[in-house]
């Protein structure tokens, strides 16, 4: 693949070098932090050859190109100066969420390769010395040690360099604020006053005796007050010597509130955040992991995941144990991987099979996005399979307490991280844990299966089992309705779901199926069967046909507001119809002019139970014509 053309293509396609204000990576995304959203050709790039999806969550752009990220990252930045420090002005519509997330994930991605080569490095020395490989008491278990302590006990230093160029300040400057607080003179006078049992004052303001070593919160306190006192420094400061003057004001300032205000403030809010955890451990250990291990895919889509990084780190950091962030999403990441081979498995479509055994074996190794963008998402039910696996793993690991000593991509290879000092009893219960999500998430993906796409070169026969559902003939009057059959249930003309303005239709979430843009305001009952549920607002209504099908009509988009208004219902839920039957009249003027769409999707609710959903559409229908033919 032709790494520098692609960088091109996706820099062109999110906007050009002027929309993007910086620009990082992950393991497998670029992220973007764009000026305008809304000039990004989304669509186009979900389409580009080399790119796995794209996510626009947390306040960043995000384009999942996969293991390749970096040969794709270091070409795009030769092609234009994204300055990640440039002032710009926050873009328009971000909420306090948004926000929120978007600084985390801002302050914690870069620093992510640091603490993860630490932690591995703690991982293959446990392994080590577990096997009698390496002695603790020798010269090079202390140099390997320091090695891997060092990116924990400075990481202030870390943060305060990404966290300025997320508050758009001077990284040096801000840097300098970690090296107060990991200062030795300062940490040799914290430890004096606490053997001498006094108090420490800076002009005759107490100072608390607090360690600021592996600590998290208090230097993004500290970095986010220093980009207010920058600009205020600058201003008063006179050109002749601003140079001087702008970066003493910013250090003689910031420096003793951080160290008398915000430190203790931020080291009193870590240790609330391990209080809530020893609690949570200590009356339902086992929620936190559940919770984790179901909803993480969700939480990775919409960017949420990033509130649960500095928890972690911080855990590790201060307790040198963390039972929150690495069990939860160690089950989630090897459910995803056994979902995805289980679709490798069964998949009769070969370049889904060759996505899927690749993508497996990625996210049992701890990198998930190719398996959730490629094949959870795209197939949805190998993500019902990872969402369970992953639940079950973490209900297990929190109840049997299993908790992770270095911090790492959660996956197989950082296993050998759950080896504590008390023996093999963690990384045992890991490992069953582990075996759980795998074979939990294999098995429910295995049974589920996917809806294979058609491969190249068989488009004519998907397109002559299409014609199968025009050539279905209306049946006579008195003749058996067809029970594989939904007649259209409006006159007006047919289309696909993708032209409805709603996700919820267009992107088949609860359904395949089709949808018709009425002419008359007329439903008629698609099918022989019972009516299932008549919604209180009576713009939708359910059925279950005599051949098991679960049908959904609902009359236009968010007429749910109208609350009843302009609709009259002929039936009522329970009771039996015939295909033809009229069930809904409906004010189809009256209902535009109150400014709602009333374009009706009609919703094969149970598509899972059958192997083809063949609609008419491009064309006009008339009411108990043949709409949409299913196929076992």
């Amino acid at each position: 693949m032709d790494y520098k053309q692609l960088a091109a293509a996706i820099l062109e396609m999110v906007g050009g070098e002027s929309n993007v204000v910086s620009v990082t990576h992950c393991a497998t995304r670029l992220r973007f932090n764009l000026k305008d959203d809304s000039k990004a050709q989304t669509e186009k790039l979900k389409k580009t050859k080399g790119i796995m999806g794209v996510v626009n969550q947390g306040g960043q752009y995000q384009v999942v190109i996969g293991s390749d990220v970096q040969s794709v990252y270091r070409p795009l930045l030769d092609l234009g100066n994204f300055d990640s420090g440039a002032k710009t002005e926050e873009k328009d519509g971000k909420g306090p969420v948004v926000k929120v997330l978007d600084t985390v994930a801002g302050i914690f991605t870069p620093i992510i390769p640091a603490i993860t080569g630490a932690g591995m490095l703690k991982a293959v020395m446990a392994l080590l010395v577990a096997f009698k490989l390496l002695d603790t008491t020798s010269e090079s278990y202390q140099f390997l040690n320091f090695f891997a302590d060092a990116a924990f006990y400075f990481l202030p230093l870390l943060i305060a360099n990404s966290a300025a160029k997320k508050f758009k300040c001077n990284a040096y400057m801000a840097m300098s604020i970690g090296g107060v607080l990991l200062h030795p003179t300062f940490i040799s006078m914290v430890n004096g006053a606490k053997e001498a049992g006094t108090a420490l004052h800076f002009l005759g303001m107490p100072v608390s005796l607090v360690s600021y070593s592996s600590s998290v919160i208090p230097i993004i306190l500290g970095v986010w007050f220093m980009s207010f006192v920058e600009p205020v420094a600058d201003k008063v400061s006179p050109k002749p010597v601003k140079f001087f003057t702008k970066p003493l004001l910013t250090l003689i300032i910031t420096a003793p509130v951080t160290l008398i205000v915000l430190g203790p403030l931020g080291n009193i809010i870590g240790e609330g955040i391990a209080a809530g955890i020893n609690i949570l451990n200590t009356y339902a250990s086992w929620l936190v992991p559940l919770v984790v291990g179901t909803f993480t895919p969700l939480m990775v889509m919409t960017g949420m995941h990033y509130g649960l990084i500095p928890i972690g780190i911080n855990n590790i950091a201060t307790a040198g144990f963390d039972t929150v962030v690495g069990p939860g999403m160690l089950g989630s990441n090897i459910a995803q991987g056994g979902a995805a081979l289980a679709v490798a498995l069964r998949t009769k479509n070969s370049e889904v099979r060759q996505l899927a055994t690749s993508a497996g074996i990625t996210a049992v190794c701890g990198i998930t996005e190719p398996a959730m963008y490629g094949i959870s998402l795209r197939f949805r039910r190998p993500l019902i399979a990872a969402m369970i696996g992953g639940g079950v793993s973490g209900l297990f690991m929190g109840f049997t307490g299993v908790g992770r000593y270095t911090s790492g991509s959660p996956g197989l290879l950082a296993l050998p991280g759950y080896i504590g000092t008390e023996g093999f009893r963690n990384i045992t219960f890991a490992c069953i844990g582990a075996a759980i999500a795998f074979g939990v998430s294999f098995v429910v993906s295995f049974i589920l299966g996917i809806e294979d796409p058609v491969e190249e070169g068989q488009e004519h026969q998907a397109e002559e089992r299409k014609e199968t559902a025009e050539e279905a003939d209306e049946p006579a009057a008195g003749a058996e309705v067809k029970a594989d059959v939904v007649y259209a249930p409006l006159t007006g003309k047919a289309v696909e779901l993708k032209e409805v303005n709603d996700p919820t239709f267009a992107e088949e979430i609860l359904g395949k199926g089709a949808a018709i843009i009425p002419a008359e305001g007329k439903v008629y009952a698609p099918v022989d069967g019972t009516v299932t549920a008549l919604f209180e607002t009576k713009h939708a209504i359910g059925f279950e046909s005599t051949g098991g099908m679960e049908v959904l009509i609902h009359v236009g988009l968010d007429t749910v507001k109208l609350k009843g208004k302009y609709f009259t219902a002929h039936v009522d839920a329970g009771q039996e119809v015939k295909k033809g039957q009229l069930l809904l009249e409906f004010d189809m003027d009256a209902i535009k002019k109150e400014g709602y769409d009333v374009i009706t999707p009609v919703i094969i609710t149970n598509a899972y139970d059958y192997s083809d959903v063949l609609a008419v559409t491009g064309k006009e229908l008339e009411a108990g014509k043949p709409f949409i033919k299913t196929a076992k």
